[in-house]
């Protein structure tokens, strides 16, 4: 049975593919176009040209949806500081700095926003020849496409010396003064990897990952990414513990995690194991112990 956003997901599907064909075509070509934007982060002519393609669909096939984007920002419908009742919301290269240097981990975001509620996310990573999407009440899927895809769903790891915890850079941490608690945080857990980016967020949709976090992130990095987690079975809040990616910030979890991180985040003093305690030694990581849910 068709649920209320089945039409959506199935546009942002189209979205991908024509952003894909974009991006492929553009990825380790001899002429690509790099500049740097005031925040000193690099955008490429293959940013602005999918960015502008999903517009200029979204203009026909959803008149009344604003779009947020991360090139061109807010347009269309209702752009008053209450938002739109629904906006698509873009990041056209998730991973920009890969894309540039002939990495192969990046990929575009789409999402739909609905009266404050992410109801559709999807990712596209055509170099890693992947999709992960996830709609409301639908549950989260990875595969090539609609009819090839597979259910998500997150580890059943309970305790933060069986976890594994990605993340993008410590820099971020240390510009925010949050870096001794983010230290301590990744001494606690079993294995620490900063596959970064949305790849954080999609191996904890699939379970290969039990933490993921952020210091400083855009509604556009986390709004596809927050569906479909929490359609996997997990959380994603800020680091102040708000459900949702409005915060600036994020940690992921497969829930039995999240209260655990947040209490060496300094966002809840007083829960939690005490931080900077080192794993014991000798512990013994049983292969059941990473069951998927």
């Amino acid at each position: 049975m068709a649920s209320a956003f089945t039409d959506d997901l199935r546009l942002a599907h189209v979205l991908a593919d024509d952003a894909d064909a974009l991006t492929m075509e553009r990825f380790k070509a001899l002429d690509l176009h790099v500049m740097t934007k005031p925040d000193l982060t690099p955008v490429t002519d293959a940013d602005q040209a999918v960015e502008a393609s999903i517009r200029r669909t979204l203009s026909r096939a959803r008149t009344r949806d604003s779009v947020y984007g991360e090139e061109e920002g807010v347009t269309g419908p209702a752009t008053s500081s209450a938002g739109a009742p629904r906006q698509w919301v873009v990041d056209p290269i998730d991973g920009t700095k890969n894309f540039v240097r002939g990495v192969p981990v990046w990929a575009t975001l789409i999402a739909l926003v609905v009266e404050e509620e992410v109801k559709v996310g999807l990712v596209s990573a055509p170099a890693l020849n992947r999709r992960w999407w996830a709609s409301v009440g639908d549950g989260a899927w990875s595969g090539k496409s609609l009819l090839r895809a597979s259910r998500c769903g997150v580890s059943d790891v309970s305790r933060l010396e069986d976890a594994s915890l990605s993340y993008s850079s410590m820099g971020g941490w240390e510009e925010r003064d949050r870096l001794e608690d983010f230290v301590s945080l990744t001494r606690r857990c079993w294995r620490t990897r900063a596959y970064g980016d949305f790849w954080s967020y999609v191996l904890l949709a699939e379970g290969a990952v039990d933490l993921a976090a952020e210091p400083e992130l855009e509604l556009y990095d986390m709004a596809a990414l927050d569906v479909i987690v929490r359609e996997s079975g997990g959380m994603f809040t800020s680091l102040e513990g708000t459900p949702g990616p409005f915060g600036g910030n994020a940690l992921a979890s497969n829930g039995r995690l999240h209260d655990q991180a947040l209490a060496f985040l300094g966002s809840m003093p007083g829960r939690g194991p005490e931080r900077g305690t080192e794993q014991e030694p000798g512990s013994v990581h049983h292969l059941d112990t990473f069951r998927r849910g």
